[in-house]
């Protein structure tokens, strides 16, 4: 077991020693304070969403003058039906529940940083593809095969180095988030509430809660495409190709699956089943798919693409390499 250790140390210190690792840390960093930035601007102007205007003791009376004055524009412009109504909805709920509206925090910044886990995915898919295709591509494989160490175990510590990366890598978007987001717009204590709208109406829910439930839905995608990525990696020996496919699948998934939404089989697809939040904020995409249904789908592709890559990995002839 020591010797796995000793290369999973290796496989972290081959990856975070390479300049385009750091640079993929520096591109989240900066987006992260962009959009700080701009939420600050826009906490200045008081836009939707900040709730700063709903601060004093006056607040049920300016969401009811807000009420008023959306009314009015959707009298004026009726393309703003749709948002207004919503808008007045949300206000109404606030006051029929004597909500008062909690200004914008650095918790709900991290929540919505939720989707600069999609970032997160498409890096974890490069370190995945090139992990092991980079061996075979720079000729080092050989370097690790000669070792008194089964191909199994190096196998094994790329893959569990992917995931390291994976996690670290969202740990970093969360920490990070709720660092700048303290920095630019304070914090509302440890356990904030808000008002969302989920499954066609509105609740007051935490906000802690919807960080976790997000986050741990988006980390099933990562794990999957990551996987997947490994998997290629393994099986074609070239990064480009299994970036490439890698990529456009996870970009293309919900796309193939609602080409092919007419069909019974539909729901096996991968990518019918990886985005589980479905089952808790909505109606699940296909007939006949349940929480269970999803989980054992994604369970058989996993044990697939880890088959797989054991199998290209661990029976292949290097000796012409």
């Amino acid at each position: 077991m020591s010797n796995f250790f000793k290369l999973l140390v290796n496989e972290q210190y081959k990856l975070y020693i390479r300049k385009s690792t750091w640079v993929m840390y520096i591109l989240v960093s900066l987006i992260i304070l962009g959009l700080a930035f701009l939420g600050n601007f826009a906490q200045g102007a008081n836009a939707p969403g900040t709730n700063e205007k709903y601060q004093d003791s006056n607040w049920k009376q300016t969401l009811q003058q807000e009420n008023e004055d959306l009314k009015k524009q959707i009298e004026e412009e009726e393309m703003m039906q749709g948002f207004n109504a919503r808008q007045i909805e949300e206000n109404n709920y606030y006051l029929d529940n004597d909500i008062q509206p909690s200004s914008y925090d650095a918790w709900q910044f991290v929540m919505e940083n939720e989707f600069l886990l999609s970032l997160v995915s498409l890096f974890t898919i490069i370190v995945a593809a090139g992990i092991i295709a980079n061996e075979f591509k720079w000729g080092t494989i050989k370097l690790l095969l000669i070792r008194p160490i089964t191909r199994t175990k190096i196998l094994l510590s790329k893959y569990v180095s992917v995931l390291l990366f994976a996690l670290f890598t969202l740990l970093y978007v969360l920490v990070f988030s709720w660092v700048v987001g303290i920095l630019f717009f304070g914090i509302n204590g440890m356990d904030p509430h808000i008002v969302l709208n989920q499954s066609e109406s509105y609740s007051y829910v935490s906000v802690i809660q919807q960080i976790i439930e997000g986050y741990g839905f988006q980390l099933v995608t990562l794990l999957m495409m990551a996987t997947f990525a490994f998997m290629i990696s393994a099986i074609f020996r070239q990064s480009s190709l299994a970036i490439g496919i890698a990529i456009f699948l996870m970009l293309a998934g919900n796309a193939i699956v609602t080409f092919f939404a007419d069909y019974s089989w539909a729901k096996y697809i991968m990518f019918a089943n990886t985005d589980l939040s479905q089952y808790t904020n909505g109606t699940p995409w296909l007939d006949g798919m349940s929480l269970g249904f999803s989980i054992t789908v994604l369970v058989v592709y996993y044990l697939i693409f880890l088959v797989l890559s054991w199998v290209f990995f661990t029976k292949r002839d290097v000796a012409g390499q």
